[in-house]
């Protein structure tokens, strides 16, 4: 796998964090994309310092990713694994800087 795994998750990069069925037959993907831990990323930066200004000083760190949803249908879930991360890996997340991870339901 060419992720190296999302920063701060417990769940192996690329890999479904669950797999269960929505109950009318129709699979949905929930996709969320970041920054790999040793990429700088800029808009975080800016995130964490606002924030702090904003008075919380508590706030450490911030990266900032994307999350996208996807509707895939009937699909059996093997296939559906199979069809996301391939989708990650060619257009979702830009493999070289980006971490994923994919829940489905």
């Amino acid at each position: 796998m060419p992720c190296s795994g999302v920063p701060g998750s417990l769940f192996e990069p690329g890999l479904p964090v669950h797999g269960t069925n929505t109950g009318n037959g129709n699979m949905k993907a929930k996709v969320y994309v970041t920054l790999k831990k040793s990429v700088l990323d800029p808009q975080g930066k800016a995130v964490q310092h606002a924030l702090s200004t904003l008075g919380f000083k508590e706030v450490e760190d911030v990266r900032v990713g994307k999350y996208i949803e996807l509707d895939l249908g009937a699909v059996e879930k093997s296939k559906a694994e199979s069809k996301i991360k391939t989708m990650c890996e060619k257009l979702l997340a830009n493999t070289v800087i980006e971490d994923f991870k994919y829940e489905l339901n």
